[in-house]
């Protein structure tokens, strides 16, 4: 062999060493940020904490072009979950859960994956992943989607999509994935019983409303909001009439069977994004975000109404109880307010309970609107 040909066959073997190294040290980095991104998923502190993590963060720290989630939510835990947290302006943060789907069945997804083991690689295929993706741009050439499951059952699958045909080769290895999908899956688990748990901290076990801690964290939440766009917020104090003689006629079984009813009428009655909570024994309170005070008094009138004409089966011979609630409604002050949300919030909920103490002294069953 000449010097010539040594030379061009080191230079090759040094080529080749070279490309290794780059391939080494894009996996070293390529598990760094995996390891980063899984200590992330498990440390998230909310359901939509996690799913912005998947959705948008694990975009864009992987450079995938597209990046969608779709998890079984059949009696809509998932849904409810969401919106009870969801800040009505932060916009940022909704557009941060684009992508996700929330199923009432497996139908759609079930086929995709005869293995729950193993994710599917290949390349983008419109009949079957279109549902999936939606129309992304620019157009996918190759997808890689993961099963999420539970102890044996599909709980929802993860997408990713990318332009490039050969990102997501068939032939290629899993183990990666396999990995995530696994971490995601118990990480979704424990979301939803975190989330439970918390939410029956701020429910009333009795009535399934939310209970007075909630409200007032949700009270200053309203309240900062109607400061920061001027917009109008109403505050419903209920209270049921003659409630007492209930329990000490028919015991307090009967009366926890109104305060169920009550509280089922009154959310009835409400908009998507009002709050109810059951304030203590037998009164509620309601908050009426960007509902002026004709609107609101129509519908604190509404509630008040319905309540009359439905009389509520609360005894065991299935007798019903006539039940009626005296209202008291406040409205927060518009224009420039000055000082702490937590006292305007104080005080917006005192003028309520002011107002409803003037429709129990002007003879029960009505409707007061706040000096």
């Amino acid at each position: 062999m000449d010097q010539s040909d040594l030379a061009a066959e080191n230079l090759m073997l040094r080529q080749q060493l070279e490309s290794l190294l780059r391939e080494a040290r894009n996996n070293e980095d390529k598990m760094r940020r995996f390891e980063q991104l899984e200590h992330r998923l498990i440390g998230a502190r909310s359901m939509a904490g996690l799913l912005r993590l998947l959705l948008s963060e694990y975009r864009q720290s992987f450079g995938v072009d597209c990046v969608t989630l779709a998890l079984l939510d059949r009696d809509q835990e998932t849904s409810a979950m969401l919106e009870a947290e969801r800040s009505r302006d932060d916009e940022a943060e909704r557009a941060q859960l684009d992508g996700l789907t929330l199923l009432h069945s497996l139908a759609p997804i079930a086929p995709l994956f005869p293995d729950l083991a193993r994710p599917t690689l290949g390349p983008f295929v419109e009949t079957l992943h279109r549902p999936l993706f939606g129309t992304p741009s620019p157009a996918l050439a190759s997808v890689a989607l993961l099963p999420l499951s539970r102890h044996g059952e599909l709980i929802g699958s993860l997408h990713f999509g990318s332009t490039d045909p050969s990102r997501y080769d068939s032939k290629a290895g899993t183990q990666l994935l396999e990995r995530l999908a696994a971490i995601v899956s118990v990480c979704l688990d424990n979301a939803l019983n975190h989330e439970r748990l918390k939410l029956a901290g701020l429910s009333d076990m009795l009535t399934g409303v939310h209970n007075r801690r909630y409200f007032e964290h949700r009270c200053q939440i309203e309240v900062s909001q109607a400061r920061r766009y001027q917009h109008d917020l109403a505050c419903l104090f209920l209270d049921l009439d003659h409630f007492k003689s209930v329990n000490d006629r028919f015991g307090h079984g009967a009366g926890d069977v109104v305060l169920q009813g009550v509280a089922h009428i009154i959310q009835g009655q409400l908009r998507v994004g009002d709050t109810v909570a059951r304030f203590g024994g037998e009164e509620f309170v309601v908050l009426l975000p960007q509902a002026p005070a004709q609107h609101a008094r129509e519908i604190a009138e509404r509630i008040r109404l319905s309540i009359a004409a439905s009389p509520l089966l609360a005894l065991p011979q299935g007798e019903a109880l006539p039940v009626s609630v005296s209202i008291g409604l406040a409205m927060l002050p518009k224009g420039h307010l000055s000082g702490d949300s937590r006292l305007l919030a104080q005080e917006l909920v005192d003028q309520a309970d002011q107002a409803l103490y003037r429709a129990k002294a002007g003879g029960r069953n009505q409707v007061c609107l706040a000096a």
